[in-house]
């Protein structure tokens, strides 16, 4: 039977890329999601979709309506019993439909995430303790490598924050930290987890936002014979901070009367999945939804986010 770990999303996210028009959303986001813990190694494929609704406040005829989705190819290997390293290769396609421009879409090879993970803990089942107990905790970190498109002029006055955020790359170096504790007793088990951007300055000295993402999931294994389910629900949390050009937050005013914002913004969402382990085939899907967020002052809005994949681990 396989063990398994609900890790940062997205971080969320491998690489989601998050383009709405006003709020500042970053994109080259990490999404971890559920993975197998592998003797030797895994590999495999997954599909990210998200999906955003933005009108303004002092003219709901401006809007944009926008889907996201990410096919990416993943993989890890352990080295000895303590280290592991992963690899992420997304491939975006991001649909636009707006009030001026109708249907748009951009499409190609994303950033690619390498991570390296270091198993700090790790204790087995144990018959000193009531039930079968087992606690392990992983810490790591790693790049994202500036290898998707950035075609636009950053300090170009007429370019749009828009532009800035539709764009499949975001230029730039960016560095993840992320920790992970995963108990279980008996059949069921709760993760807790961490996970933190810290976006770099593009060679055009523009920064998308830092990005913390924070997830609590609960799972439980359902065993029978050469199958496994594991249906698994829980909350995550994200916020991320606002962009910058040449070390100045981007300030913007679009669609209301008085005031302005700063980009970026935070959402609460409630997650559920189901995982299905035959052998060594796992095949899984989630669905996030929100339950409260905060983006450009209201005017963007979090539709749903998904997940689906099919890995191999040996």
């Amino acid at each position: 039977m396989k063990k398994y770990f609900i890790a940062a999303i997205f971080l969320m996210a491998v690489s989601s890329s998050y383009a709405c028009s006003i709020c500042g959303c970053g994109g080259g986001n990490l999404y971890m999601g559920l993975f197998p813990n592998f003797k030797s190694k895994f590999f495999g494929l997954r599909h990210n979709y998200s999906e955003y609704h933005t009108s303004l406040l002092n003219n709901p005829d401006q809007y944009s309506h926008n889907f996201y989705n990410t096919v990416e190819v993943w993989s890890g290997f352990n080295i000895g019993r303590r280290w592991q390293v992963l690899a992420f290769l997304p491939y975006h396609y991001n649909i636009q439909n707006d009030d001026d421009m109708g249907r748009t879409t951009k499409s190609g090879l994303g950033d690619i995430t390498l991570i390296a993970n270091y198993k700090l803990f790790a204790t087995p089942f144990s018959s000193h303790v009531p039930g079968n107990v087992s606690h392990e905790l992983w810490i790591g970190g790693g790049f994202k490598l500036p290898t998707g498109a950035f075609k636009v002029d950053a300090n170009d006055s007429t370019t749009t924050l828009a532009d800035i955020n539709s764009q499949i790359g975001t230029g730039s170096l960016d560095l993840f930290l992320n920790a992970r504790h995963t108990m279980e007793v008996n059949n069921f088990g709760i993760n807790n987890s961490v996970n933190f951007k810290i976006a770099l300055a593009n060679n055009q000295g523009y920064k998308y936002g830092n990005k913390l993402t924070v997830n609590s999931i609960a799972y439980y294994k359902i065993n029978s014979k050469a199958v496994t389910l594991m249906p698994n629900t829980g909350l995550s949390y994200e916020k991320t901070a606002g962009n910058s050009l040449n070390g100045s937050k981007i300030i913007l005013s679009d669609g209301l009367s008085t005031g302005s914002y700063e980009t970026g913004g935070s959402v609460l969402g409630l997650i559920g999945g189901l995982e299905v382990n035959i052998n060594k085939i796992s095949i899984g899907a989630n669905i996030q939804t929100p339950l409260s967020q905060d983006f450009a002052k209201g005017q963007t809005k979090l539709t749903i986010k998904g997940m689906v994949h099919i890995t191999l681990a040996l």
